[in-house]
């Protein structure tokens, strides 16, 4: 079991933007981290997720952490599977937003066995807080890392 936590931050909505995951086997921890120079806070969110999944080297079992609930609702309450079923669209029948990354998320899913878990923001979780210092950093600073 791979538990990855994943946070996406943005100066201004939209505005830049940073990303960040922090990767957990065993007794192992590898954090990533990226910025784009204008973007919004959901794709941020988004973007994180999927850098995250994508760092993984092999099919396995995922418990992904998210203080989004953008994010984590789209697969625990089927949204994703409305929005292709209405050819990505949503309820008020507007173009769903983010779909390259919701699409990128989708495969990844099916390569991976992800469980997704919604956490409190800004609260005492110590994985969560280390993603949003990092994706904050990684705005102020420009730049994408990956610490093994």
């Amino acid at each position: 079991m791979v538990s990855i936590y994943t946070d996406g931050a943005c100066s201004g909505n939209p505005g830049p933007g940073g990303w960040a995951a922090v990767l957990i086997y065993g007794d192992k921890e590898k954090e990533i981290w990226g910025s784009e120079e204008i973007t919004t806070n959901n794709r941020m969110e988004l973007l994180a997720a999927v850098q995250g999944l994508k760092a993984l080297k092999r099919p396995c079992k995922v418990n992904l952490y998210s203080d989004s609930a953008y994010l984590v609702n789209a697969f625990n309450n089927g949204w994703l599977k409305k929005w292709q079923s209405n050819g990505w669209k949503t309820a008020r029948k507007e173009p769903v937003e983010n779909q390259d990354l919701w699409q990128e998320l989708l495969q990844l899913s099916n390569i991976q066995e992800v469980t997704w878990i919604k956490v409190k923001g800004h609260a005492d979780n110590v994985y969560n807080n280390r993603c949003d210092e990092l994706a904050v950093d990684a705005i102020k600073n420009r730049k994408e890392g990956d610490l093994s």
